[in-house]
């Protein structure tokens, strides 16, 4: 036997039969209930669901004035491919529109794990995809706010929630001037995180992502950010417990351990003073495609950028005036939003309008 495999073995069975031994002391009982976690479902979190749905439905009214003679803007329903839900939607399009299949579209994934898509801070970069010749789709798939009890409370992080993005697919299809063969996805931080697990997807019909500031390692995460951040985890029916208590669960969850599979460019931005997807976490990920996947994956760590509106570096490149949904760049904002349009374009080439036959070039006699 190795000194490895004796170590290993001497450290696993201390660790048996350390979750073995009886507690021996004064139980702290301020100490227990922080600490603890519920696995039901019914602890899960209820937040008010009139004013969500209000807050929607305000947002919502704006976009007609901010879209007139910019962009089409409509809010579109389609089913999930898993079946048991339909999926509210946010669609931006040209104007004009190519003939058939000509437009690149993409799948823009919001964050947060209980949240939606917002005029700030989307609505400029949205413009900007959409002058650049792409069709965007923005699925509200399930767990996001504004839509009532049942659809908050369906959330299934890294599991169904996937199924719901990636159904985005399916109704691009059904837009003639949608080209089917360029669809790419991108998002931030949780919107990164199924950016990533959809691009690792045994299959998938993407042709390029990019992930920013993204949530990679769900089993490091939840241990680093402790019981608050863990309850609204636990309580979801699809997983109900911790890392310790659902290990496979977790890292079939955790596009960490699935970068072998990824088999299309991907693009990944982090930050190294991020305060949500701290450092710590994303490091991780940028080592792993270096390492593994050094021909398909483009990765940046932007150190120390200029904060944005919320978690420091973790809205660095999404720094956009709430009034008048402008811009405020920084350099690391502009750096990153040019290196994301030139991989995208370089990908899915939305300049193209493939309506139109090539030309045949004419050979002398």
């Amino acid at each position: 036997m190795t000194l490895r495999l004796i170590l290993t073995f001497v450290v696993a069975s201390s660790i048996a039969l350390s979750a073995q031994r009886p507690f021996q002391g004064q139980m702290d009982d301020e100490r227990a209930r922080q600490l603890y976690v519920s696995k039901d479902p019914k602890d899960h979190s209820h937040p008010d669901f009139k004013a969500q749905m209000d807050a929607k439905a305000k947002e919502d009214a704006r976009y007609p004035a901010l879209c007139k003679g910019v962009m089409e803007c409509t809010k579109v329903t389609y089913r999930s491919r898993v079946g048991d839900m339909d999926i509210p939607a946010y669609l931006f399009q040209p104007l004009d529109k190519r003939g058939t299949k000509g437009h690149a579209a993409m799948i823009w994934v919001h964050g947060g794990v209980h949240s939606n898509w917002t005029l700030a801070p989307y609505f400029p970069f949205v413009k900007e995809a959409v002058a650049r010749g792409y069709v965007i789709i923005a699925p509200e798939y399930r767990g996001s706010t504004g839509y009532g009890e049942q659809h908050y409370l369906a959330i299934d992080y890294g599991g169904k929630e996937v199924d719901d993005v990636m159904s985005a697919y399916d109704y691009l299809k059904t837009l003639p001037h949608v080209d089917a063969d360029r669809v790419g996805m991108m998002g931030w931080s949780h919107g990164g995180y199924i950016t990533l697990l959809s691009l690792f997807r045994d299959e998938h019909p993407l042709k390029a992502g990019a992930a920013i500031v993204p949530v990679t390692n769900l089993v490091f995460r939840l241990s680093y950010k402790g019981p608050g951040y863990q309850r609204d985890f636990a309580t979801q029916s699809g997983i109900q417990g911790l890392p310790f208590e659902k290990r496979e669960e977790y890292i079939k969850r955790s596009p960490l351990y699935h970068v072998d599979k990824l088999k299309v460019p991907v693009l990944v931005h982090v930050a190294t003073n991020d305060t949500d997807v701290d450092f710590v976490e994303d490091q991780q990920i940028i080592d792993a495609l270096r390492s593994r996947k050094p021909d398909l994956a483009e990765t940046k760590v932007y150190v120390d950028p200029a904060p944005g509106p919320s978690s420091a570096g973790h809205t660095f490149s999404r720094r956009v005036n709430r009034e008048t949904l402008e811009r405020e760049d920084s350099p690391e904002q502009i750096d990153s939003w040019n290196r994301t349009w030139v991989f995208f374009e370089w990908n899915l080439r939305p300049y193209e309008d493939r309506s139109k036959a090539k030309p045949t070039s004419s050979k002398p006699n």
